[in-house]
């Protein structure tokens, strides 16, 4: 069998993470501990790696995200655009984009745009933004058109 297990994001503050991600989209935490030295060093080619990390999801059967706060090496931060090579987002499949966004926003999330309904596609009729999580990742919230009308 091969599947997604997880997506694994790097961000500054754990906690303030927690925050946005299970407090404010609704997911749990499904693990968590703090790892240091031996596989990870090699795994991640980081001399002295020491981290936080916690794995959420909606269903605990489902894909997870992963949240590593790193202790050391101290990292940089990188912010691409959509339009840049490696740049990468978390969708998320949901019932009110509105609502939800708006919990987002308050958790520290910063939205590209208003919501907007997809216009053209296989998924027109739906509705979509996407936003910033405080570490700058981006997540799409997306709803799906409804039958014999929109999202």
């Amino acid at each position: 069998m091969t599947t997604i297990l997880h997506t694994g994001l790097t961000v500054s503050d754990l906690d303030r993470s927690l925050a946005f991600w299970r407090d404010a989209l609704g997911m749990e935490v499904v693990m968590s501990q703090e790892k240091q030295g031996g596989y990870l060093e090699t795994i991640v080619r980081e001399s002295g790696a020491h981290v936080l990390m916690a794995h959420l999801a909606f269903d605990p059967d489902g894909p997870r995200i992963e949240l590593f706060q790193y202790l050391a090496p101290t990292g940089g931060r990188a912010e691409h655009r959509p339009a840049d090579v490696g740049f990468s987002h978390v969708c998320i499949l949901c019932d009110d984009v509105p609502v939800l966004l708006d919990r987002l926003v308050q958790a520290g999330g910063r939205p590209f745009s208003d919501v907007i309904e997809v216009d053209t596609g296989a998924n027109a009729g739906g509705r979509c933004v996407y936003l910033r999580d405080p570490d700058g990742h981006v997540v799409e919230l997306f709803s799906k058109a409804t039958p014999g009308g929109t999202a």
